[in-house]
C-alpha cells in the first residue's frame, strides 16, 4: 500500500465523524458531502508527517471549510423570505439507518438546527466544535481568528440562544408518536379545538416553499390558533395523497405523505412536555427527491 492509499484509508475511518460535524454546521446534506470532500483534498495535499493527531486535524479542517461555506452563504442570502429549513434525515418508523444514527447522535433534531442557523457563523462553529465535539477553545480560536477567551464568548452567546429555545424533543418516542397521531386525527376530522389542545401555546409551523419560492426559504406561522388553522389545510395536502405514513425524522416522530409511492410532503415534529412545539413541513419536489425517502 502506497502512502496515498494509506492516507485514504485513514481518512475513511474519520468520514462518519466529519459528516456529523458538517451536518451540525451546515444543515445541508449536499453541502456536507462537499465539505467532507474538500477536507480530503486538503489532507491529500498535506505531508502526513506534519499531522500528529489526524482526527483533531481533520475536525479543525472540516470546521474551517464549513465556516467558509457559511460565510459565503450569508453573503449570497438577500432578504430571505423566512427561516432557512435544514435538510431532514428521514427513516422508516421502525428504526433508523445505521449511518443516519451516527449522523444524528446526541439528538440533533431539526429544531436545534433551525436555531443554529440563526447564529453568526463564528458562533455556530465555536458552539458546535466545543459543546458538541469537545474541541478545546485554543484549537478553535485559530479557525475563527479570535483569542481563546473571545472564542469562549462566542460559544457562550450561542449556548444561551440554544438553551432559550425548545430544541430537544421528549425522550419517549412512543409518547411523541401518540401526540403526532392525535394531531393528524384532529386535522383529518377538521377539529380546530382538538388541534389547539395538542399544540403548545407558542407553537411554530415552518413550511418550505414547495417550489414556489427560492430554494431554502420557508413560510412561518406562530401561535397555537394560527398553526391549527394551517393544519386544517393538511387534509388536502397532495391532492389524492394517501394518509400520512409514520416515519422518523431526525430521530423523532414524523410523517410522510405519498402519491403513487412517491413522497410529496414530509412532516417533522418537535414534541416537548407532550405538546407539539414545532412543525417543519417539506414540500419542495427537488429537495424530497434528493432525500431519497424510502418507506
Amino acid at each position: 500500500m502506497d502512502e496515498q492509499d494509506w492516507l485514504a484509508e485513514r481518512f475513511e475511518e474519520h468520514r462518519t465523524h466529519l459528516r456529523a460535524v458538517a451536518y451540525r454546521m451546515l444543515g445541508s446534506l449536499a453541502e456536507v458531502d462537499d465539505a467532507v470532500q474538500e477536507s480530503w483534498f486538503r489532507l491529500s495535499r498535506t505531508d502526513p508527517s506534519e499531522v500528529r493527531n489526524l482526527g483533531g486535524w481533520l475536525t479543525t479542517v472540516v470546521g474551517r471549510v464549513c465556516l467558509d461555506m457559511l460565510r459565503s452563504r450569508s453573503s449570497r442570502r438577500e432578504e430571505p423570505a423566512g427561516p432557512h429549513l435544514p435538510d431532514p434525515i428521514v427513516d422508516r418508523a421502525d428504526g433508523a439507518d445505521p449511518e443516519h444514527q451516527a449522523l444524528l447522535a446526541d439528538s440533533v433534531g431539526l429544531a436545534l438546527l433551525v436555531v443554529l442557523d440563526t447564529l453568526d457563523p463564528a458562533e455556530r462553529l465555536a458552539f458546535v466544535l466545543h459543546d458538541m465535539f469537545a474541541l478545546p477553545f485554543d484549537e478553535i480560536a485559530p479557525i475563527v481568528g479570535r483569542s481563546s477567551a473571545a472564542t469562549r464568548q462566542l460559544a457562550s452567546r450561542a449556548r444561551r440562544r440554544v438553551q432559550g429555545s425548545p430544541t430537544r424533543p421528549d425522550a419517549d418516542l412512543a409518547r411523541q408518536r401518540a401526540v403526532v397521531d392525535a394531531f393528524f386525527a384532529a386535522a383529518r376530522d377538521g377539529d380546530f379545538d382538538a388541534l389547539v389542545a395538542v399544540l403548545d401555546p407558542d407553537a411554530v409551523l415552518r413550511a418550505d416553499a414547495g417550489g414556489a419560492m427560492p430554494a431554502g426559504t420557508s413560510r412561518e406561522v406562530r401561535g397555537a390558533a394560527a398553526v391549527a388553522g394551517q393544519a386544517l389545510t393538511f387534509r388536502g395536502s397532495g391532492g389524492t395523497a394517501a394518509a400520512p405514513q409514520q416515519a422518523l425524522v431526525n430521530g423523532a416522530a414524523g410523517a410522510v405523505i405519498t402519491v403513487d409511492g412517491r413522497p410529496m410532503v414530509v412532516f417533522a415534529f418537535t414534541v416537548a412536555n407532550e405538546k407539539v412545539v414545532e412543525i417543519d413541513v417539506f414540500r419542495d419536489p427537488a429537495r424530497l427527491a434528493a432525500l431519497n425517502v424510502s418507506l
